[in-house]
């Protein structure tokens, strides 16, 4: 009988030996009782294009690990793009954008006067939205431009921007706008843009020339602001999240 205790009584010390064990086990092991790490959700940027093809075509390959970037082809100009930007946001829960765009052009016209005015209404409406805007004034060519040249503000006629355009990619090989149909920003051309002239990134050299005439600038009729553009705000900030 008193071996029958004894037996059980060192199986209970071995019992209780062993969960001292186990306990001093896991307060070693660094994967024990370590907190989960906080996930940071990554910035959501909604980008809305005028155009279905060019701005949304160059804006997609700015695409990272570290941000969200959504980018739509609207197919719709100043007031019109601001007025459905202002509903996709809308639809969303509050805050579930962390930055919204417009993209789009001034786009004169000689036969249609009030384009120039419908360009400085959906600029203001888009500050009064809290949405910003990167504009072109005339077209979005005009910042493409600026990768190869300093056009130093002066106006130019939008008809010359495809063919200036196209003698700084004669080089490369390339062509803008070759099928005549649609203006897209292939993944070799984007490339010539990113790619080092004279020390620096050719978008480097846009943001820099673009800036420096923004700033010159009186913002108070943006329809006066040929040539201009304001798309370096965002090239800038989606460099900068890259």
């Amino acid at each position: 009988m008193k071996n029958k205790q004894k037996e059980q009584e060192l199986k209970k010390e071995e019992h209780k030996a062993k969960l001292r064990e186990a306990k001093a086990k896991r307060r070693q092991d660094p994967n024990i009782n370590r907190r989960p790490e906080k996930i940071e959700r990554k910035s959501r940027i909604l980008i809305a294009c005028e155009g279905k093809n060019t701005e949304k075509d160059y804006f997609d390959r700015f695409k990272a690990p570290a941000i969200n970037i959504e980018v739509l082809g609207i197919g719709d100009n100043t007031v019109s793009l601001v007025d459905k930007t202002i509903k996709i946001r809308d639809s969303k829960p509050k805050n579930y954008y962390d930055e919204v765009w417009c993209v789009f052009d001034a786009d004169p016209k000689p036969d249609n006067p009030a384009q120039l005015q419908n360009f400085n209404k959906a600029i203001w409406k888009a500050e009064q939205e809290k949405i910003l805007v990167a504009y072109s004034h005339q077209a979005f060519e005009y910042w493409l431009l600026l990768h190869f040249n300093d056009y130093q503000g002066e106006p130019m006629n939008r008809d010359l921007y495809k063919q200036n355009l196209n003698t700084f990619l004669k080089p490369f090989e390339l062509e803008y706008d070759n099928d005549k149909r649609s203006k897209s920003i292939s993944e070799e051309l984007f490339d010539v843009l990113m790619a080092k002239e004279k020390g620096k990134r050719r978008v480097d050299w846009a943001i820099a020339r673009s800036e420096k005439i923004f700033k010159e600038l009186d913002h108070s009729n943006p329809s006066k602001n040929e040539s201009s553009t304001s798309v370096f705000l965002l090239v800038q900030k989606l460099l900068e999240m890259k």
